[in-house]
């Protein structure tokens, strides 16, 4: 069984001359890296060049950590109360997906606009190595035992031990989010290969797949931020799903907006 193949993990991988490196921290690297290397392939291919888009990255990253750590944190402000030195605690946990996208979103811009190069291009390199990356990275909340969903007792359920309830069976959210993200690699490189026409459009994509299944793993997960009675996370997923829909068409309509050269 699930449970049993996935048992509580021991969130420490090994210990760097006395200090505790966290496989959160092991996983999220390695899947930057893959995407990195990712990323400089497609970017050879697509005829962008890689000096240029490895300065991107090396601006997009750093900003993309940051945005994910501010979001995660201004979300859960009470967690850090009386403790703000815990902000800096990255290699314990807690991004936010959204604040990832924000902050890369305007790491590519800024560094394209100084390159002179077409930041839809560049996005469209980009993101199935995100989307690869995030599925990876997903598999830090496994080893943290976080952001798990509510209880059940399907067979592929994992066991957690929960703060409140002790040892109990749960939706392995990180999972369902691992796999519907593979399945969105897969479906952005089979649109760009079959019908992606201009610049721009698997930025879109992404953001309308990606924010589709986000809303849809909410429903499982417990750690919800409500504005106004509404799921925060759901909420900015609609708006990105919205965004994604809005500028595909402008995209579609405005050849200006899009470039087929660097």
């Amino acid at each position: 069984m699930m449970a049993v193949i996935l048992s509580m993990p021991d969130p420490v991988a090994f210990k760097l001359f006395g200090l505790e490196i966290m496989w959160y921290g092991v996983i999220i690297a390695a899947a930057i890296a893959l995407g990195i290397l990712w990323a400089m392939r497609r970017a050879k291919k697509k005829e962008f060049s890689q000096d240029t888009l490895l300065d991107i990255l090396l601006l997009t990253i750093p900003l993309a950590i940051i945005g994910a750590r501010l979001a995660f944190v201004f979300s859960h402000v009470s967690q850090f109360s009386g403790n703000w030195m815990q902000i800096f605690a990255f290699r314990r946990g807690g991004l936010a997906i959204q604040g990832a996208i924000a902050g890369g979103i305007v790491g590519v811009i800024l560094m394209c606009r100084r390159k002179k190069a077409s930041p839809l291009k560049a996005f469209d390199i980009i993101v199935p190595c995100l989307l690869l990356g995030q599925a990876i990275g997903r598999w830090g909340n496994y080893f943290n035992m976080e952001v798990y969903g509510f209880e059940t007792t399907v067979p592929w359920a994992i066991a957690v031990n929960d703060w409140q309830k002790g040892i109990i069976q749960v939706h392995p959210t990180f999972l369902y989010e691992c796999i519907l993200n593979l399945i969105g690699v897969g479906f952005l490189l089979w649109y760009e290969k079959k019908w992606q026409k201009k610049d721009g459009e698997l930025l879109c994509l992404y953001l309308i797949a990606y924010s589709a299944i986000r809303f849809f793993v909410e429903f499982f997960r417990t750690d919800h931020v409500y504005v106004f009675g509404v799921n925060l996370a759901q909420l900015i997923c609609v708006a990105l799903i919205v965004a994604g829909f809005v500028v595909m068409m402008l995209i579609r309509k405005k050849s200006g907006l899009s470039s087929n050269k660097e």
